[in-house]
């Protein structure tokens, strides 16, 4: 098949080496000269694990180009994958400049059949848009040429994005039907070999399912955020809490750990994007505004702790943190929890170095005016700190030597945004621990 994705971002670019891959013929095509030369130097500009060596093998296969001319890839494809960026309007709702900007693009370059694809996350009713733009595009010209907008949202995690698109647990495809649904099941048949994954349905029903999926993962983080929060006030242990209720199979143990909040760029946006859909259709969202609201509260968490533990004088207090990134195996750094964090602690005078294995290079563009310091190692972020926080659960964080740990810090003194260690262990060590949801 021969194929196009719009956006090298980390949909666009995972989707593409995937695809490519599989032996389709696929190019990807940015409007950012500087990224796509990078690409064809083998320079991928995110981190995600598996993705650069997967990118080098199928460039050097010619399954996978590079392009900033989108007519050079719509003479080429015969399938258009949209996988721009939708970031967050001031209110909320998504933007859709860039996917309206390329759909325009299409409508004014096409010169035969093609299925366009929505894989960007985009709100209900964004296909029926792109469709219009595009015919409307096709009309200018004086053509008639056959085409159909196909939703096809991603459901990829970053840290294990390939692992997801290879071997997906479902592939979700809103179509009209016929010709464009039959081609779509010929692109996914080699992923799913074992077990037919393949759900189709309408577009709106697809663009909705994407948001759906979304809101209801940050509800149960959002909902277990919410019961860490009595436990640590009654005097109970959310991770003993969280076995208990995990091992009921209609709840399950994915998505109910408790911790600093979520971030990303996902749910964050999904779940504002889902409120504003909501209201515009004079619906007030209420379990959704009480997940986003938790959410906030819940990336102040550390801080209060850390503050009321220093009678709320942190001014001079060297603080250690550990884990930048919204998450591990990602460099990610939109929506962090680490970034209130930070601004915060600053604000009360706080001085901060952190480490974080993968995030620093992007951690530095979203605290430019920060007075943070960053260390090369974990163990050397701790020298004469009055304290560690651990943000995010990074693998190499979670057996550590805690002697040198003592050793290094000021204060034998640990809050742990993720719960990671054995509280007992801690205390026979000699450390003041705290995590979230337990009483200290």
């Amino acid at each position: 098949m021969k194929i196009a994705v719009i956006g090298t971002g980390y949909v666009g670019l995972v989707s593409g080496a995937c695809l490519a891959k599989m032996g389709n013929s696929v190019i990807c095509v940015d409007v950012n000269k500087e990224k796509i030369n990078d690409l064809k130097q083998g320079i991928v500009p995110i981190y995600e694990p598996g993705l650069t060596e997967m990118v080098a093998e199928c460039f050097a296969n010619e399954t996978l180009k590079f392009s900033t001319d989108i007519k050079e890839a719509l003479d080429h494809a015969n399938v258009i994958f949209i996988a721009v960026g939708t970031p967050m309007g001031a209110n909320g709702q998504a933007d859709l400049k860039y996917v309206l900007q390329v759909a325009k693009s299409i409508g004014e370059n096409m010169n035969k059949s093609l299925i366009v694809v929505d894989k960007s996350t985009v709100p209900v009713g964004t296909g029926e848009k792109v469709q219009n733009i595009i015919a409307e595009e096709l009309k200018k010209r004086n053509l008639d040429i056959k085409f159909e907008v196909v939703s096809n949202p991603e459901f990829l995690k970053e840290g294990a994005a390939i692992e997801d698109f290879l071997k997906p647990d479902r592939v979700v495809v809103g179509s009209n039907g016929g010709w464009a649904e039959e081609v779509m099941r010929e692109i996914y048949a080699p992923f799913m070999k074992n077990h037919d994954r393949f759900i189709a349905m309408d577009v709106k029903s697809a663009e909705m399912t994407k948001y759906a999926a979304n809101a209801m993962l940050a509800t149960k983080i959002s909902f277990i955020n919410e019961i860490a929060n009595i436990c640590e006030r009654v005097g109970a242990d959310v991770n003993l809490v969280r076995k208990g209720i995990g091992s009921d199979s209609r709840i399950g143990y994915s998505f109910i750990y408790a911790g600093c909040g979520y971030g990303g760029s996902c749910f964050p946006k999904d779940v504002e994007a889902l409120i504003y859909t909501a209201k515009q259709n004079d619906f007030e969202p209420k379990l959704l505004n009480a997940v986003e609201e938790r959410n906030k509260a819940q990336k102040r968490v550390l801080f209060d702790k850390i503050s009321n533990y220093f009678n709320k004088d942190l001014k001079d207090k060297k603080i250690a943190i550990w884990g930048l990134a919204f998450k591990p195996n990602t460099d990610d750094m939109r929506e962090a929890s680490s970034l209130t964090l930070i601004n915060l602690l600053e604000n009360a005078g706080a001085n901060i170095v952190a480490y974080d294995p993968k995030a620093v290079n992007e951690a530095k563009k979203y605290l430019i005016h920060s007075k943070i310091k960053y260390a090369k190692s974990k163990y050397d972020a701790l020298d004469d700190a009055d304290a560690l926080i651990l943000v995010t659960e990074w693998s190499e964080f979670r057996s550590p030597d805690f002697d040198e740990m003592k050793k290094r810090l000021k204060n034998p003194l640990i809050f742990d945004g993720r719960n990671q260690y054995n509280s007992k262990i801690l205390k026979e060590l000699g450390f003041t621990y705290f995590q979230i949801g337990v009483r200290v």
